[in-house]
Formats: C-alpha cells, sequence, structure tokens
C-alpha cells in the first residue's frame, strides 16, 4: 500500500488481487510508485487489471504515460487494463487526448431519476 503524500500523490489500496485503487494526484512525483504497484500487480495476478480512479483529483502528462505504458504491458500479456470511474475532469483529460479510443474506461453510471 501507498502511503499517502502532505501535497499530494497517490494513495493506492489493493481492493482485491487485480483492483487497484489510487487516490489524490497522479502526477510527476506520484508516478513512480503508482508504476511499482501496478506492475506487482500484473506480475502477481492473471486476469484483467482493474484500475479504479474515482479518487484521483487530476492526472498530468507523467500520469498519462502511466496508464498507456500499462496498457501496453497488459496487452503483451493478453490481457486488458480497464479504468474504472473516473472522475469528470480525468475523462476530459482522457477525451483530449482521445486516449478513451485505446484506453479501456468504465464510467460511473448517472444516477436515474424520477
Amino acid at each position: 500500500m501507498l502511503a499517502p503524500t502532505p501535497h499530494a500523490g497517490t494513495n493506492a489500496d489493493p481492493v482485491t488481487d487485480n483492483v487497484v485503487r489510487l487516490a489524490g494526484l497522479l502526477d510527476v512525483r506520484s508516478v513512480g510508485a503508482a508504476r511499482q504497484l501496478l506492475y506487482d500487480v500484473i506480475d502477481r495476478t492473471d486476469g484483467d487489471v482493474v484500475v479504479d480512479l474515482e479518487a484521483v483529483d487530476a492526472i498530468d502528462a507523467a500520469g498519462l504515460g502511466l496508464l498507456v505504458a500499462t496498457h501496453r504491458r497488459t496487452q503483451l500479456l493478453g490481457r486488458r487494463l480497464v479504468l474504472r470511474h473516473p472522475v469528470p475532469s480525468v475523462v476530459r483529460i482522457l477525451a483530449v487526448t482521445r486516449l478513451h479510443r485505446i484506453l479501456s474506461v468504465e464510467r460511473t453510471p448517472l444516477p436515474i431519476s424520477a
């Protein structure tokens, strides 16, 4: 488990063997620790690797690079990287960079209004 930093960073908590929850900022300062965690999960599990982004406040170019590198690594193993519940700001960045076209993204379902 990664410890959150006072200024920013990722707080990663493996929910199950292949689901990783990240929190805070996924940026140049936190990407190294997040990479180590994700690659460890890839190495010790089978099947898809799910990254829960519900608590990620923002992501920069280094964070996007990590997601692409992790996607490539899982693909080489015949697996998938799935991004679960990204917040609207992260969804916008994925759309602007067109990464939503190559990364598997599970959006948060919209509430049903009566």
